[in-house]
């Protein structure tokens, strides 16, 4: 089922395949850690130019780290703070071409040069955020957060909350 041979050229084409693909891979789960463990293994196996990508859910004002794919990670941000916190507070996905030009960004992993992050709302309530970085600078832009928005919204589908 995944070869890495399969994976179109096309970006926009790469994304559709990815997104078909998710919901059977979240389809009869009720876990949530599993539905995150695959999403962010999913998305890892067809993004080309990243080195890490998870999840940071929302815990009273922290986001502490969830399930992911990469070197280990900071596990405990504030709401208000870095590229996840600031996408956290402003519930808006967030694009940060060069990191090192982000004020107050956190750096987990020295090697990152570029981020995405996108909020997760289910009933209008921020429940974490899919963080995804990569060792080159400008490597997101939009078509990468409207699919990966996508990918958040049919995950959504399959996530419970208390």
């Amino acid at each position: 089922m995944f070869d890495k041979t399969m994976i179109p050229n096309d970006t926009q084409e790469m994304y559709d395949f990815m997104n078909y693909q998710l919901p059977f891979l979240l389809e009869d789960v009720n876990d949530n850690i599993a539905n995150y463990s695959n999403t962010s293994a999913l998305i890892n196996f067809y993004l080309k130019d990243i080195n890490w990508v998870g999840f940071y859910l929302v815990k009273g004002d922290h986001l502490i780290l969830g399930p992911f794919q990469g070197i280990p990670a900071c596990t405990k941000i504030t709401i208000d703070q870095g590229v996840c916190g600031t996408a956290a507070s402003s519930l808006k996905t967030q694009i940060v071409n060069n990191v090192d030009e982000f004020p107050g960004h956190i750096a987990c992993d020295s090697a990152s040069k570029s981020e995405i992050v996108i909020p997760i709302i289910i009933n209008e309530k921020l429940i974490g955020v899919l963080d995804i970085d990569s060792p080159s600078l400008n490597r997101f832009d939009k078509i990468d957060a409207m699919n990966l928005e996508i990918v958040i919204n049919q995950l959504i589908n399959y996530i419970s909350i208390d």
